[in-house]
C-alpha cells in the first residue's frame, strides 16, 4: 500500500512537531478584490426584503432570495415606500409586478421504464447541469465562466463542499469534462472574491464552507496527473490565506475571524461568516430564532447561526449550547474536528505543490505548519474514551459527543494509527446503523442529528476507514448505504438529501425545509460506492480488517 503523502509528513515532521518548536509562522493575510461591490439582496432591498419575509408569501424563503428584480432595485424600493401605505395595496401583487421569481420544475425529473439505479445518476447529470457565464443584473446568482452542477430542489446554484461528492460521481461517469469546468469555477472564485463562497450567491460571500478544493485537485490529479497541483497552487495558497487571515497577530486563548489561538499557542480553527444579521435565505426563522435567546445579543445569535451554515452542518446539536435548542447555538465557540483536518490536508497538499514547484521553503514551511496541526489535533481533539471531537475553545473543554465527524482525521490521514482503530470502535458500536453510518446519537429534530445520515459522511468514512485498514467496517457503511438508497429508489424512483439509517428505503427529515431530490452528492457517493463495492447488490463477503503502519 502506497504510503498517503501526508502520512510522510507525518512521519518526517511529527518528531520536530512534539519536541515543541518555537516560534510561530508569519501567515500571509488573505485579500480580495475590493471593486467587487456585490450586496444581498436584504441589503439592496433594506424594508421590502424584511417585509417579504416576514410575510411569508413563498413556502420557502429562499425563494425571495433567489428572485430576479425586474428594474433598478432602487427605483422598486422607491416605488414600494410610495405606495405601501395606500388603500388597495398588495405586497404579493407588488413582489410579483416587480420579481420574476426562481422555477423548480426542471429538476423533478423521474427515471425511464427500466432504468437501474447507476443508470439512472448518469443521466440526471445533465438535468442538474446549469452554465451561467452571465446573469441578470442585480440578481443574487453569481456568474460562473463553465458549467456546474447543482444538487437539485431549492438548491439552484452551485454549492462548495457538496460539489466535491457530485464530482467524485461525476469522474466514475466518465465526465471529467464537467469535474475540470467545477475546479474552474472555483478557482475563478478564489481569484474574484479571495475565497470560494458557501454558493454562487450574492448572500454567501460572507461565509465559505468545508475547505475540500484540495481534496477537488487529488480527485482531478487521478485522471490528469500531478500537474494539477502546479496549475492550482495559486488558488491553493489563496484559499488557506483566507483561512488563516488574523493568525501573525492572535494573542493565546484568543480568535478572530477564522482563527484560533489556543492556550499553548497552538493554531486551530472555526467556522465565521463576516455578517451577524439573520440570512437571507432564512430571514425569518434566524428572527425567531434570536427572539428565543433570552440574555443573548441578537447580532451573535446571527453569526452563530451563519457559522453553523458555513460548516455545512446547518444545524446539529454539536453547535447547541444546550445540545437541544437552536437559541442556544454557539457554532463560533468550537473548534471543529472536521473543519481542522480538512485544513491538514490543504497544508500537506500545499507541500506537495510547492514540493513539485521546487519551492524549497515554502515545501518547509507548509510541512511545519501541517506538523504542529497534526500536533494540535492530536493533543486537543482527542477524547481519551475513544474517539476524534470537537473542542469548546471558550469553555478550554473537550465535547464528549460521538459523530460523524470523529471519522474525518482518518479521512485526512492526521490520525494516529492506534486512535484510529479506537475510533473505528466508537463509530461502529455508537453511530452504525441498520441504512447506515448516523450522523449523531442525539434526537433533535435537527437535520444534521439522528436519525439521519448524509451521503458525504458515509464516504468520509468509508474512504478514512479504508486508509487505516478498517476494510470490514468500511464495507459495512457503504453495504448498509447503498441498501438504504436502493430501496428508496426502487420504492419512490428518486435520490434524495438525506435519509434516515434507524432503518432502509426512508428519507430524513427535520430542519427548516422539507426532504429535497436530486441529489447532487447522494448521486455522487452513491456512483462511487456501487464502484467499491459492486457486490452490494447481492451480498459481499465479509472483509478483513489489516494493520497500518503509521
Amino acid at each position: 500500500m502506497r504510503m498517503p503523502f501526508s502520512l510522510w509528513i507525518w512521519k518526517a515532521l511529527f518528531g520536530l512537531a512534539l519536541a515543541g518548536l518555537a516560534g510561530t509562522p508569519v501567515l500571509p493575510a488573505a485579500t480580495h478584490d475590493d471593486s467587487v461591490a456585490l450586496q444581498p439582496p436584504d441589503v439592496l432591498f433594506g424594508q421590502l426584503y424584511a417585509d417579504v419575509e416576514k410575510a411569508q408569501l413563498f413556502p420557502d424563503q429562499k425563494t425571495f432570495a433567489d428572485a430576479v428584480p425586474r428594474r433598478d432595485p432602487a427605483a422598486i424600493l422607491a416605488d414600494y415606500q410610495a405606495q405601501k401605505g395606500q388603500d388597495g395595496f398588495g405586497l404579493g401583487a407588488f413582489v410579483t409586478a416587480n420579481f420574476a421569481l426562481p422555477y423548480d420544475s426542471d429538476t423533478i425529473y423521474a427515471p425511464q421504464p427500466g432504468q437501474t439505479l447507476r443508470q439512472h445518476i448518469d443521466s440526471l447529470w445533465t438535468v442538474l447541469t446549469r452554465q451561467t457565464a452571465s446573469v441578470p443584473p442585480y440578481a443574487s446568482l453569481l456568474p460562473l465562466p463553465y458549467p456546474y452542477v447543482v444538487p437539485g430542489g431549492r438548491f439552484r446554484e452551485v454549492y462548495y463542499w457538496d460539489s466535491y461528492f457530485t464530482m467524485l460521481g461525476l469522474g466514475e461517469s466518465g465526465r471529467w469534462d464537467l469535474v475540470e469546468d467545477m475546479v474552474e469555477n472555483f478557482a475563478h472564485e478564489v481569484d474574484v472574491y479571495g475565497h470560494i463562497p458557501n454558493g454562487n450567491r450574492t448572500y454567501y460571500l460572507s461565509r465559505s464552507q468545508p475547505p475540500f478544493f484540495a481534496f477537488m485537485l487529488d480527485l482531478l490529479a487521478s485522471h490528469e496527473g500531478d500537474g494539477v497541483y502546479l496549475r492550482y497552487l495559486p488558488q491553493l495558497k489563496e484559499e488557506y490565506a483566507y483561512w488563516m487571515d488574523g493568525a501573525d497577530r492572535l494573542a493565546r486563548g484568543q480568535a478572530t475571524g477564522r482563527v484560533v489561538r489556543l492556550d499553548d499557542g497552538s493554531l486551530l480553527n472555526r467556522y465565521w461568516d463576516d455578517r451577524d444579521v439573520p440570512r437571507t435565505e432564512s430571514y425569518l426563522e434566524d428572527v425567531t430564532t434570536a427572539s428565543q435567546a433570552a440574555g443573548r445579543p441578537a447580532t451573535q445569535v446571527y453569526r452563530d447561526l451563519r457559522a453553523a451554515a458555513a460548516s455545512g452542518w446547518d444545524f446539529s446539536s454539536r453547535w447547541l449550547g444546550d445540545g437541544r435548542t437552536l437559541a442556544s447555538v454557539r457554532t463560533t465557540a468550537i473548534a471543529p474536528v472536521d473543519l481542522n483536518s480538512l485544513l491538514y490536508h490543504l497544508e500537506t497538499t500545499l507541500a506537495r505543490a510547492s514540493a513539485l514547484d521546487r519551492d524549497v521553503g515554502d515545501t518547509a514551511d507548509y510541512a511545519l505548519r501541517a506538523a504542529r496541526r497534526l500536533q494540535a489535533i492530536n493533543t486537543h481533539l482527542w477524547n481519551p474514551m475513544g474517539y476524534y471531537a470537537d473542542y469548546d475553545w471558550q469553555q478550554r473543554k473537550l465535547s464528549n459527543q460521538v459523530t460523524a465527524a470523529t471519522l474525518y482525521p482518518l479521512f485526512a490521514a492526521v490520525a494516529l494509527p492506534d486512535r484510529a482503530r479506537r475510533t473505528a470502535r466508537t463509530a461502529r458500536t455508537q453511530l452504525l446503523k441498520q441504512g447506515g453510518l448516523g450522523t449523531t446519537t442525539v434526537y433533535t429534530g435537527q437535520q444534521w442529528d439522528a436519525p439521519n445520515g448524509w451521503a458525504p459522511l458515509q464516504w468520509i468514512a468509508v474512504q478514512g476507514l479504508r486508509k487505516y485498514g478498517q476494510k470490514g467496517l468500511a464495507q459495512d457503511i457503504a453495504v448498509r448505504f447503498l441498501g438504504n438508497v436502493q430501496a428508496l429508489y426502487d420504492s419512490e424512483q428518486k435520490l434524495v438529501e438525506k435519509y434516515a439509517v434507524e432503518g432502509s428505503g426512508i428519507g430524513g427529515g427535520g430542519g427548516e425545509y422539507p426532504l429535497q431530490d436530486g441529489f447532487g452528492w447522494t448521486n455522487g457517493v452513491t456512483m462511487k460506492l456501487l464502484d467499491l463495492y459492486p457486490c452490494a447488490a447481492m451480498g459481499c463477503a465479509p472483509a478483513q480488517d489489516e494493520a497500518v503502519a503509521p
